[in-house]
């Protein structure tokens, strides 16, 4: 008879004793428009000095023709390659008695019940009471408005500190979705938190929507981090965006028509709050000009 033999796909380089972590988790791909999410863990990580302990770098979890291992120089001239990992690392949580817990990495392509059921064990094993998963999606949205965080969270008392509302999105779904759901089945308090980007701008880096994930998440870690390095980055975003739209009449007048829509879309929700004693939830016209958007962004990606 042939023994079967389960290979485990995390790879552990210390066990750190935690005290009561949370998760915060961002992957690069398809949950990260403006590369925000990644960007905002990144940021986190070394605001907060943390230590890398564990990792994914199986090669059963990514397709090589998609996700393309990096060649690096070192020192300028000694080469070497650098395969696609997810990492995790950890970090104290400043003024609190309670450390955090960073996953990093692109979206594999393979195996995501596994690579999700072992994150689930190791969360366990680690002792970590909340997880916080970060995303962006590209939206019709104006760049010279504040950045909308939607998403949702199992705990109403979560909910109301990070902020969102109960999602009542169904399609397709990342590595995001996966990995939350895997955790809130498991008895995890999950948080999710997704900014909205631009879809004129989808081929820039939004160190502005970087900036509301990072001040959202440290809201919801009930702590506080120096984001004066991204506000300053921020700011320069937005004036490059402005000086190139200014120069085109017609990029003007399309943000023009945007702002518009989204001070109509404030003012649709703020009704909708007051029509409702229950939670509130997404305005019927924003979400028939959602639904709208993605219609048209898939035919544009067919054709």
């Amino acid at each position: 008879m042939t023994s079967v033999v389960v290979m485990a796909l995390l790879r552990w380089d210390e066990r750190p004793e935690l005290r009561r972590p949370a998760l915060v988790a961002g992957f690069e791909g398809w949950n990260d428009a403006g590369n925000a999410a990644s960007e905002a863990v990144a940021y986190m990580s070394r605001a907060w000095a943390a230590s890398k302990f564990a990792s994914f770098s199986s090669e059963e979890l990514w397709d090589y023709t998609s996700t393309r291992p990096q060649v690096r120089l070192e020192h300028g001239k000694t080469r070497y390659i650098e395969w696609p990992k997810i990492r995790l690392s950890w970090a104290h949580l400043p003024g609190r008695d309670q450390d955090v817990v960073f996953l990093s990495g692109p979206e594999p392509q393979l195996r995501w019940p596994s690579l999700a059921s072992e994150l689930v064990e190791a969360a366990g094993e680690l002792g970590v009471t909340t997880a916080v998963f970060l995303g962006a999606l590209l939206a019709d949205v104006p760049h010279t408005r504040p950045v909308r965080v939607t998403g949702g969270a199992d705990d109403p008392e979560l909910a109301t500190l990070a902020g969102v509302e109960a999602s009542y999105y169904e399609g397709p779904t990342g590595i995001v979705g996966v990995v939350s759901d895997a955790f809130s089945q498991n008895g995890v308090a999950t948080v999710s938190l997704w900014a909205s980007v631009p879809h004129y701008v989808s081929q820039n880096t939004s160190p502005k929507a970087t900036l509301a994930l990072v001040e959202r998440t440290a809201r919801v870690l009930g702590t506080s981090i120096d984001v004066a390095e991204l506000q300053m980055a921020a700011a320069a975003y937005e004036r490059q965006i402005d000086d190139l739209v200014a120069a085109d009449e017609d990029a003007l007048a399309y943000v023009r028509r945007l702002e518009a829509q989204d001070e109509e879309d404030d003012k649709e929700a703020e009704r909708e709050k007051r029509r409702s004693d229950d939670v509130p939830h997404l305005s019927p016209a924003a979400g028939e000009r959602l639904a709208a958007e993605v219609e048209r962004y898939l035919r544009d990606q067919r054709s």
